[in-house]
């Protein structure tokens, strides 16, 4: 099983790596195309803002690799909302396939969110084993609404799209490296995954 990293400079890659480790599994940290290709599992993280994380994936051409991936992607926080069409943080373009708009949370509740919140509404197998109402842990001050690509559903003021997914193309807001016993759980399930493109 080879488990690719994508390594641009925007995320919190070390965690991921040591997490996917406690499973008992090796993931390499990489930009290279190649070894991106040849992976049978991608993680693309993000920590960090939209725009320069952006800038980023375009100086490595990262920006054109990404969206014709065909085993599974798994997009963490900053790098779900990357997958989206675009994301108010910046102005910023995103890949475009997910196909949502990333927004900011009104003034009405304390940005950013940090800390635990549930998912419900769990529609995948990335979520097998995981409890509806189950919590995971977030920070961000950026959401993606509702929207049809949406797998897992949270709420801080509004409901919003805490998970997505188009194809072999996944994503999520919170942080499962980050979300103990549950989250491990749903790494394992992405390491798990099959194709299916």
């Amino acid at each position: 099983m080879k488990i690719v990293i994508i390594n641009y400079g925007a995320g919190n890659i070390q965690s991921i790596k040591f997490a996917i480790k406690r499973l008992g599994f090796e993931a390499i940290l990489s930009d290279e195309e190649a070894e991106i290709r040849t992976a049978d599992k991608v993680i693309f993280p993000g920590v960090g803002e939209a725009s320069s994380a952006m800038q980023k994936l375009r100086a490595s051409e990262l920006d054109k690799v990404i969206p014709t991936l065909k085993q599974p992607v798994l997009g963490i926080c900053l790098g779900m909302q990357l997958l989206c069409n675009s994301s108010e943080e910046g102005n910023t373009k995103g890949l475009g396939i997910f196909d949502v708009d990333v927004v900011k949370f009104s003034n009405r509740v304390k940005v950013p969110q940090i800390g635990w919140n549930q998912i419900s509404n769990l529609k995948s197998g990335l979520f097998e084993g995981i409890s509806e109402n189950e919590f995971m842990y977030l920070v961000h001050s950026f959401y993606a609404p509702l929207c049809k690509e949406a797998i897992a559903i949270s709420e801080y003021g509004i409901q919003y799209a805490s998970a997505l997914q188009k194809d072999n193309f996944y994503g999520v807001q919170f942080h499962p490296e980050k979300s103990s016993t549950a989250g491990a759980q749903i790494l394992k399930n992405f390491i798990n995954l099959t194709s299916h493109v």
